[in-house]
């Protein structure tokens, strides 16, 4: 038995060790390839870029899109876009740019400043084409900025209109025998609605119906001014869906002509002057990243710090707002004498009230220390997102940025029925106090703890209210009438005073600059990328399983698992939340 286990021992170490060198060799391997690999732009060159990949704000490690052979797989940051085309338009070797156009996987406010990138673009004269099989309308929104649009013979474009349908789970918890015990302040703060009501608030809906009409009504109007088609006409085809099949769109002036898409090369072709079999060089825009240089290097900086995804409390993972690490990056910009001013971004949904706090505290040092601070706001920036925001100097935002949600919930479900009748589970306590198990799951709240914790989101909804009125420099009165939880467009914001400005992240990096008095200044971008290491060790099991539970289920399936799982999340912490993740079709 001694031998077996000194063998079995000897095995285990050896197959650590090799584990362990095996990821050394590939980590050794990538990064040679990273280092020996030199991409370069060929005259006539012409950037592809595909909506259907998304550009986040943050930059991302690209080591393992060079391992699979695609450079351009989640490289490219929104902001490093726009400067890339900023670039093309004097670089002489590129002469036009290709859009794919099917799906879009951007937001609304991120397609704004990809076509407002676009635009600038062919103030160049050069050519901008879209191409798509099918077309989607936010795919179009883009596309509708390029000189020509073509859909394929038998595709079509999709023109009906938007919709942003809601789930609602309230039956289904009945069933379940759990009773979500909710607490919240603002007539319009719905988060809690999926698990309280079987439908819409009539608030719910009146928000609702405003911002996505807003959202809209910016699409007919980008779409009118590109085509030379007014916006009631427009909004006709919609409400009468005349446009069916491609040969519609075509027939209405929505696009350009049907070709397939070798004769949508072969055009390109005569408009780079070359013979019929010759390849055209296309670049995707990663690729253009590694062989351009747009970055510089000075003494005055300005700091980009860019806050994207759920507002936590501590560290938090990958794609959220840790308040531990949030709070750290504006302190180090806020001490560093280098760093002149600071644009913070924000694209979040919001989450944890305390979470928002901590960083909200260190906007306010870094404004009390005498730097600049502006905000620039993506698709989304609401609730906690707004929390963050409302201590700057400035605000900007597009104009179909979502943003307000100023209010708080909290959820503690009651499961003592589901756990008795459901799984024959019981449970029994001994407590020092009567108050030492609060929140607790697994009985009802009494009516004292009712009330101790809905006067603590009344507190929270107080300071959230207090530090928009101090930072907006607004009345608390005028401030709780635009609150309420409401959900507005950034049009709409700027005109009730949440925001200052409308434009993108190159506006408030500008408005940064003025402020600081920089003429000659260089970026510094926070968080930094995380290495192809530390995601080997961090998010490879998560990756797994989120890729496994997505092949299992559908789309509409797999966002309806998310929302549950962030409910979850949300349990037992006053949350200051979008009310539900926006998705319009």
């Amino acid at each position: 038995m001694r031998s077996f286990f000194k063998f079995f021992l000897a095995a285990l170490l050896a197959l650590v060790v090799f584990t362990l060198i095996g990821f050394l060799i590939l980590f050794a391997v990538a990064g040679s390839i990273a280092s020996s690999e030199k991409t370069t732009i060929a005259a006539k060159s012409v950037l592809f870029i595909d909506l259907s990949r998304s550009f986040k704000d943050k930059k991302t490690d690209n080591t393992l899109a060079r391992l699979s052979g695609d450079r351009d797989i989640y490289s490219t940051s929104l902001y490093d876009v726009v400067r890339l085309l900023q670039h093309a338009k004097s670089d002489s070797l590129v002469k036009g740019i290709y859009i794919k156009c099917n799906e879009n996987a951007n937001g609304f406010a991120a397609s704004e400043e990809l076509r407002n990138a676009l635009l600038d673009f062919k103030e160049s004269k050069k050519f901008v084409i879209a191409y798509g099989d099918m077309i989607s309308q936010k795919a179009y929104f883009v596309a509708s900025a390029a000189d020509k649009i073509y859909c394929n013979p038998k595709g079509m474009i999709d023109w009906k209109g938007f919709a942003s349908q809601l789930f609602f789970i309230k039956n289904a918890l009945k069933k379940l025998e759990i009773e979500p015990q909710i607490f919240y302040d603002g007539k319009f703060k719905s988060a809690t609605e999926p698990l309280r009501e079987e439908k819409m608030t009539e608030a719910n809906r009146l928000q609702t119906t405003v911002w996505l009409g807003d959202v809209y009504h910016r699409f007919l109007l980008a779409v009118a001014d590109a085509r030379s088609i007014d916006t009631a006409t427009l909004h006709g085809y919609a409400n009468a869906y005349m446009i069916q099949t491609a040969n519609d769109a075509v027939k209405y002036k929505l696009l350009d002509g049907v070709k397939y898409d070798d004769e949508v090369k072969d055009e390109i072709r005569k408009r780079l002057d070359i013979k019929e079999d010759d390849k055209i060089e296309f670049v995707q825009i990663g690729s253009y990243a590694e062989a351009t240089s747009i970055k510089k290097y000075t003494s005055d900086r300005i700091a980009v710090i860019y806050a994207e995804g759920d507002i936590v409390y501590g560290r938090g993972s990958e794609g959220q707002v840790g308040s531990d690490e949030f709070r750290n990056l504006i302190s180090k910009a806020r001490t560093d004498k280098n760093i002149k001013a600071i644009v913070l971004r924000v694209n979040s949904p919001g989450g944890s009230a305390l979470a928002s706090e901590i960083i909200w505290r260190e906007t306010l040092l870094a404004r009390k220390a005498g730097k600049p601070l502006v905000v620039s706001m993506g698709d989304v920036a609401a609730s906690g997102g707004y929390y963050i925001s409302c201590a700057a100097d400035s605000i900007f935002a597009q104009p179909n940025t979502i943003t307000g949600s100023i209010g708080v919930f909290g959820i503690v479900p009651n499961m003592q029925d589901f756990f008795k009748n459901k799984l024959g589970v019981t449970f029994d306590q001994v407590k020092t106090t009567p108050y030492a198990d609060i929140g607790t799951t697994v009985r009802p709240l009494t009516e004292g703890e009712k009330q101790i914790i809905q006067a603590a989101i009344d507190t929270i909804y107080h300071d959230f209210k207090t530090r928009v009125a101090d930072g907006r420099k607004k009345d608390m009165l005028l401030v709780d009438s635009i609150a309420q939880g409401r959900v507005w467009t950034g049009s709409r914001a700027m005109q009730i005073g949440l925001v200052d400005r409308l434009g993108g992240l190159n506006d408030a990096i500008a408005c940064a600059a003025g402020m600081a008095k920089l003429k000659d200044y260089s970026l510094r971008e926070y968080p930094e990328p995380v290495s192809f290491w530390d995601m080997l060790k961090s998010s490879y099991s998560k990756t797994v399983k989120a890729k496994a539970i997505r092949e299992e289920l559908s789309y509409s399936q797999y966002q309806l698992y998310e929302q549950l799982q962030r409910i979850r999340q949300r349990v037992g912490t006053a949350q200051t939340r979008l009310p539900y993740d926006i998705v319009v079709e």
